[in-house]
């Protein structure tokens, strides 16, 4: 099912002033109460389609990434990510440590029940055919607010960072991490089919602008890919 996906920059002091307003009416990620860290491996083909796609506005465009959290091997995610205008779609399956790193040594993992919905299909068929390898390390500081009617998921996120150091992450050592020029400071939108008029007027601060905000784009380009 795609989902409503809306992106907005802003000033550390807006994030900061919806932040007070959004954890007075709406739970917290009951996983995560006091934030968390994401950190990601954007895989990309030979040809760079997926950067060129985001480069270029394309309506419709997919990811490929590997996510964990707090820097932990615990819980390792494999994830297909698609777009279509403003609305996105994620598939997302576990695997193991072994599995990851044989991933992002571009060999395919065992897959016992092969699917188009499978991320590790669709994974394996794009190494196979495409040549997809882990491109960057995409990392950021979120807090996320839920409010199950509407399944409606409010993000905030600091801190974005970029590495290229795979081998480090694959044993798990502590990464060089480089910033963008400026802080970049996200909101982040996310319901089924409608947003409660409540929760649209905290988000109004007056002088939100939406955007087509790429973090895999930008940590490309701070590593000057």
């Amino acid at each position: 099912m795609y989902r409503v996906e809306d992106k907005y920059r802003m000033s550390e002091r807006d994030l900061y002033l919806l932040q007070s307003r959004l954890k007075i009416v709406l739970d917290t990620d009951a996983n995560a109460v006091d934030g968390y860290t994401i950190t990601s491996v954007y895989f990309d083909d030979l040809f760079d389609s997926h950067l060129q796609d985001t480069i270029d506005g394309n309506r419709m465009r997919e990811k490929y990434r590997i996510r964990i959290y707090n820097g932990s091997f615990d819980v390792i995610k494999l994830e297909v990510k698609y777009k279509r205008n403003n609305r996105v779609k994620k598939q997302s399956a576990g695997i193991t440590y072994e599995q990851m790193c044989e991933l992002m040594d571009g060999r395919c993992i065992e897959d016992e029940e092969p699917s188009l919905d499978s991320p590790i299909t669709l994974f394996n068929t794009a190494i196979r055919k495409r040549g997809l390898r882990p491109k960057v390390i995409v990392e950021y500081d979120r807090t996320a607010y839920v409010f199950e009617p509407g399944n409606v998921r409010i993000t905030l996120d600091r801190n974005l960072r970029a590495s290229d150091q795979m081998e480090v992450f694959e044993r798990g050592g502590k990464l060089y991490y480089e910033y963008p020029q400026e802080p970049e400071r996200v909101l982040e939108v996310k319901y089924d089919e409608f947003l409660p008029g409540f929760i649209a007027g905290i988000l109004e601060l007056g002088n939100m602008n939406q955007t087509s905000y790429s973090k895999y784009r930008l940590c490309r380009e701070i590593k000057g890919e």
